[in-house]
């Protein structure tokens, strides 16, 4: 078992519905440092969030089954845990930020009064102590006057401050790992800076570690130390952010580098996309996932699925050609090319 802080080792998990068995997630393994923020991208059902929610064992159960592997958090395998012992982990050390606060708070409960639910199901503490914590956590998070909003319904927030109440939330029992899903997809831009710079000075003043769940390429840039990118319930590409965007491996982290919107580019200019849809997860996949999508796909692509492993220090590809003689070249440069505000 891995002495790691998070480690997270071939987790395969299906949805079964009647007689169809969908491979959500097929073989996904990575690590995580403490105080280290993690970004995991892709397409939607690329198995993203399956592989998030996995790791608090979260998924449905029916539909949804942890079949293999291992997810070790501080040298426990939390897929051993009973029912309560994985409780207490949830909040207390890992604790998850949905990608929309409308639906993840109680319309018809005061909003101070969740915070204080959520401290007390943890901690035993008064429920005057608990809101004392609830109070400190609204203003931790940028909440003007915590002591009066505390008594109000959500629907009186707006969407980025719903979002930074979860933030409270998640974080009103000082877990080490906080996993955000889809943090900012409902917000506007501004709003999404906003969140993002309020995570990374919690980051700082919390000594949590972060596991970004997006499809903001973006974000990920300027928020993770690295970066996971998944396709078809697999992890195609990984390594240090800045060595993955600047000298990507892969023709499907090409694509989606390509796709994304540039300073320099005209507006009356078409994006680029990747052709095609990806696999039915539901069908045994033979060969290369991302091989009737790929303009680089030869013979072996069809017949062998590549394996993913590490051409240079840190930084895997799961692609034949990246690690035979003849390698792909990438027919242009990564947009993200150290112009960005990260350092």
């Amino acid at each position: 078992m891995s002495d790691q802080f998070l480690s997270v080792n071939d987790l395969q998990v299906e949805f079964k519905s009647g007689s169809i068995i969908t491979k959500a997630v097929n073989g996904v393994s990575f690590n995580l440092n403490e105080n280290e923020n993690l970004g995991i991208v892709g397409e939607s059902g690329s198995g993203k969030s399956v592989t998030a929610t996995s790791v608090l064992r979260l998924i449905p159960n029916p539909p949804g089954k942890i079949t293999g592997g291992e997810i070790c958090f501080k040298g426990r395998n939390l897929l051993k845990l009973s029912n309560n012992e994985i409780r207490k982990i949830r909040g207390n050390d890992i604790s998850m930020i949905f990608q929309d606060p409308s639906t993840s708070l109680n319309p018809v409960f005061k909003v101070g009064d969740q915070l204080v639910e959520s401290i007390r199901t943890h901690n035993k503490t008064s429920k005057k102590e608990a809101k004392k914590k609830a109070i400190e956590m609204l203003d931790l998070v940028g909440i003007p006057a915590p002591d009066k909003r505390i008594n109000m319904y959500p629907h009186e927030f707006s969407g980025g401050m719903r979002q930074r109440v979860m933030i409270a939330i998640a974080l009103s029992c000082d877990p080490k790992l906080l996993i955000a899903d889809e943090p900012t997809t409902a917000l506007d831009v501004t709003v999404q800076a906003q969140i993002l710079n309020l995570m990374k000075d919690l980051q700082d003043k919390l000594n949590m570690s972060i596991i970004m769940i997006t499809h903001d390429l973006g974000v990920v840039w300027e928020t993770c130390d690295k970066v996971l990118v998944m396709y078809a319930g697999r992890i195609v590409e990984s390594g240090e952010v800045k060595d993955v965007y600047k000298n990507p491996l892969h023709p499907y982290t090409w694509g989606l580098l390509d796709s994304q919107i540039t300073e320099s580019q005209d507006s009356l200019d078409p994006l680029s996309t990747i052709p095609g849809t990806p696999p039915d997860l539901s069908y045994e996949i033979k060969g290369c996932p991302f091989v009737d999508r790929c303009p680089y796909a030869q013979g072996l692509c069809h017949e062998k699925t590549p394996e993913l492993i590490e051409p240079t220090d840190g930084h895997a590809v799961a692609c034949h050609f990246q690690t035979a003689d003849q390698k792909l070249e990438r027919r242009e440069e990564a947009y993200f090319d150290g112009s960005s505000t990260r350092s």
